[in-house]
């Protein structure tokens, strides 16, 4: 789904020329600085997902949350305690033309140099009637490894932020009977010596749109048909709206939701799972009378 007009685009980029990119960065080095550019500093040093010599792939979809990760890593590149590099990875699953071109528009705009690489995706998924939604994100994400790695980088950045963290939490408890997070970084299974990380960890998607607007930015909100007409109604959507009437009655429950998997006591949980094993309390029940 298409959120702006290119003329839009192209009126603002003539207006403000070449500036324009200075301009957005300023706004994270000055404006955004407490909201935005610290927690995204805080969340790659408290998880430690920036070592030395890494060659990081910035995966970008074009939406808000990727393209503000991009310019928060070109802004951190200019204060780095240690040499690291970043590309910038743009996976064309199958984009309407208007949509790539809105993409490399920003991403000209922004000053953000970006590699694309094309896959089939869309074409793929458009043939699958249960999960499409579930395939797609799988099939991206190997993609996205695959061609990393082709690049010579070790880690992938993506673009999740704390509201997604916390949805993620109360979705696999109300729809998946699971307690579990989406991790700030872990290791891939399948491309050895790969890493995924997430630097918006601590970031709020009430920011980022604050800063999106303030810069007058207009991005996708989602390039995928499949989804043009299921958004509103989809699980992440409810629990949207969940934690919104929670939070009228608690103020801290987003907070809390989050705490919630950095306090987890073992001693009070019926069972639990360890690299795919399960254990039960009454494993060692009776040894601790």
């Amino acid at each position: 789904m298409l959120q702006s007009k290119e003329p839009m685009v192209m009126d603002k980029k003539n207006e403000l020329g070449s500036n324009f990119s200075e301009q957005v960065e300023l706004s994270i080095r000055k404006k955004f600085h407490k909201k935005i550019f610290s927690p995204f500093a805080k969340a790659i040093n408290k998880y430690e997902m920036l070592k030395e010599g890494d060659r990081v792939a910035v995966c970008i979809s074009g939406g808000k949350d990727s393209v503000l990760m991009a310019k928060c890593f070109q802004e951190i590149k200019r204060h780095r305690k240690f040499p690291f590099e970043l590309v910038f990875l743009v996976m064309d699953p199958g984009y309407r033309e208007q949509n790539r071109k809105l993409i490399e528009q920003n991403a000209a705009m922004l000053n953000i140099p970006l590699t694309i690489f094309e896959s089939e995706i869309f074409q793929i998924v458009d043939q699958i009637d249960k999960s499409p939604c579930y395939l797609c994100a799988r099939m991206r994400r190997g993609y996205l490894y695959s061609k990393a790695r082709e690049l010579g980088c070790n880690k992938i950045a993506l673009g999740h932020h704390y509201d997604d963290v916390i949805e993620t939490i109360l979705m696999g408890m109300l729809y998946g009977g699971q307690v579990q997070t989406m991790m700030p970084k872990l290791h891939s299974t399948n491309f050895k010596g790969m890493e995924l990380i997430r630097p918006l960890y601590f970031v709020r998607e009430t920011d980022i749109r604050h800063w999106k607007d303030y810069n007058h930015l207009q991005f996708l909100q989602c390039a995928c048909h499949f989804t043009d007409s299921f958004m509103e109604t989809s699980k992440r959507q409810e629990i949207k709206i969940l934690i919104q009437t929670l939070k009228k009655v608690n103020p801290y429950v987003e907070g809390n939701i989050f705490k919630s998997v950095e306090n987890v006591n073992l001693n009070t949980v019926i069972a639990y799972k360890e690299n795919g094993v399960k254990h039960h309390f009454l494993d060692n029940y009776d040894e601790k009378r």
